[in-house]
């Protein structure tokens, strides 16, 4: 086999490869199911139509809090990653990861729409963007903030000599007010117990389907157009 048969092949392979953990990166999957579907009002709603909406991000109970960035929030999912050695190659370990959603309201225009996350079996399939990272060193001490969480977890910030384990924190949230897109199929409930701050007693919700997952994500590629809004 040439030379340049060989460049070319190992061109395409890694270019292949490349399109394959793109297209595959949950970003990518759930942007790419989103845009299948037009974005629809809360108010003309149709019983088990496949719909998509954009809207605000409000709590129905208490909010959740973020463990770090301490904000108020609807759904957060955290991550601490510790660096392991292993002769000259290192790698990040995961050591906590939590994720916490609560059920929660989408509004828009005035009107709301409610999403009851399962866990098991889980009924949705989302994308948020990390915004809140951290990390701590040899040369580099936790912050405060970053302490207080460690503890919380307890996640041992020091080595055999006294020296700073190397940590790192990620943490993406749906923040109360914060604009998100959902989609799911539409189903219209009849609400047995008050929701504070709901003065209805019906209530359009988002459930999945089959396969099809209810889809949750705060990036920005998913909003609409400003000039749609």
């Amino acid at each position: 086999m040439s030379t340049p048969l060989i460049i070319t092949l190992a061109v395409l392979g890694s270019a292949t490869i490349a399109f394959l953990i793109y297209y595959f990166l949950p970003k990518t999957i759930i942007l790419r199911r989103l845009k299948k579907l037009p974005f629809s009002k809360i108010g003309s709603l149709q019983n088990h139509k496949h719909s998509k909406i954009e809207g605000i991000a409000l709590n129905i109970e208490t909010p959740l809090i973020a463990p770090l960035s301490k904000r108020k929030c609807v759904y957060y999912k955290m991550t601490i990653e510790k660096k392991v050695k292993s002769g000259k190659n290192s790698h990040w370990d995961t050591i906590v990861n939590e994720e916490i959603i609560q059920d929660f309201f989408v509004e828009q225009a005035g009107e709301r729409l409610v999403i009851f996350p399962k866990k098991k079996p889980k009924n949705y399939y989302d994308y948020l963007v990390t915004d809140k990272t951290i990390e701590s060193g040899t040369f580099n001490d936790p912050t405060p903030q970053f302490k207080a969480v460690l503890d919380k977890y307890n996640v041992e910030t020091e080595g055999f000599f006294g020296f700073n384990k190397q940590l790192r924190y990620h943490e993406a949230i749906i923040e109360v007010g914060e604009r998100i897109t959902v989609a799911g199929f539409v189903k219209w409930v009849a609400l047995e117990n008050p929701i504070s701050d709901y003065n209805y007693s019906r209530v359009a919700s988002l459930i999945a389907k089959g396969k099809t997952k209810i889809l949750i994500t705060d990036t920005p590629a998913a909003l609409k157009p400003r000039r749609q809004r």
